[in-house]
């Protein structure tokens, strides 16, 4: 009776009577070492040259196709942009290690048995990937790069994802840049590098709190504060490490000089609306006649100063809105002679109320 061969390993089943006296070197050759093969033998297969790369598969003697773990190597992305890796169609598990180079991200590789579906290697990739003799999944959906772990409790590697009630890292974990720690069921909170700056970000709909009796805010050094925020204390603003502006039980505190944006115009004539949400103090050079028309983006208490200067030729009048009051309603008569200097302070007391101190003229 002829030899035959399992059908998943392809070793040798000796028939009856069959290789007398030579038994010993085929039990050797083609079991043995070919169990030993496929527990832990590596074989190494080089992508490129073809579109489609077939393991070899060979009947009670070595063969790639066998091997517990399967290096492949070469490019992909010269001659053919997907290179397909065929296995045979029995049941057999592969440690696959993927150090082909790609020559860029659309190139792939494919495993899979003739006729059917495959699966995409992942690039630098060492994975567990299974086959049924028809479709090869990777196990559990999982695959593992440069993981080291002395336990993995309560849960699972899925994709890449960490299902895990506690994850202890002892000393680091490395995501490259633009991959992101994806935080909460719809990914909410997002922390990654893009390359070139380092974001935390709330993607969905509520807030990003920053929780903590004491908040700071420091430089990369982290020997240099610019905010300090203190639970039932001051919330500091900083320059250079020293404190510039900072809350008090009563209000706010500056140290230092507190410059307020002011609007300079050096040519005002005809009809002119001040612009309070954008400036807080106004210079305006009269080359005419002025009128100041009812302003919009004022804001209830407010206020500051308004500079009138007469030009070369002086004796330019100014005209209030409605909005703009006057001590007694006797409006503001300017200095007239040429390049005089007049200042008016202001005050807004509600929003359509705002108030004008007396002028103080002929500054020079």
């Amino acid at each position: 009776m002829a030899s035959t061969y399992t059908t998943n390993l392809r070793l040798t089943k000796q028939g009856d009577g069959e290789n007398p006296n030579s038994w010993g070197a085929i039990l050797n050759d083609g079991v043995i070492s070919l169990v030993d093969d496929a527990i832990a033998g590596y074989t190494t297969v080089s992508l490129g040259s073809a579109a489609t790369v077939t393991l070899t598969n060979v009947q009670g003697a070595g063969d790639q196709a066998r091997s517990a773990i399967v290096e492949f190597k070469g490019t992909v992305g010269g001659a053919y942009d997907d290179i397909v890796v065929l296995v045979p169609n029995n049941s057999k598990s592969y440690i696959v290690k993927n150090s082909v180079s790609y020559n860029d991200s659309t190139d792939n590789v494919i495993l899979r048995v003739a006729g059917n579906a495959g699966v995409t290697i992942e690039p630098a990739n060492t994975a567990l990937y299974v086959t049924n003799g028809t479709t090869v999944l990777p196990v559990s959906n999982n695959t593992f790069t440069n993981i080291t772990a002395t336990s993995i409790t309560t849960g699972t590697i899925t994709a890449g994802t960490v299902n895990a009630s506690i994850l202890n890292v002892s000393t680091s974990a490395l995501f490259v840049d633009n991959a992101k720690l994806n935080i909460g069921t719809g990914s909410d909170l997002q922390v990654y590098h893009s390359g070139s700056h380092s974001y935390v970000q709330e993607t969905g709909t509520g807030s990003l709190f920053l929780a903590g009796s004491q908040v700071v805010i420091a430089n990369a050094a982290t020997d240099e504060t610019m905010i300090n925020a203190a639970e039932d204390g001051a919330v500091g603003i900083y320059y250079d490490n020293a404190v510039k502006l900072a809350t008090t039980n009563t209000g706010a505190q500056v140290t230092g000089t507190f410059l307020a944006t002011t609007d300079t115009d050096t040519s005002n004539t005809g009809s002119v609306t001040l612009d309070f949400a954008a400036n807080q103090n106004f210079i305006l050079t009269l080359t005419g006649n002025l009128t100041l028309a009812n302003p919009t983006t004022e804001q209830v208490g407010q206020a500051g100063v308004i500079t009138f200067i007469q030009d070369g030729t002086g004796s330019r009048t100014l005209t209030l809105g409605t909005q703009y009051k006057t001590q007694g309603g006797n409006g503001i008569t300017l200095s007239t002679a040429a390049n005089a200097v007049d200042v008016v302070p202001y005050f807004v007391q509600s929003s359509d109320n705002i108030l004008l101190g007396a002028v103080q003229k002929a500054f020079s």
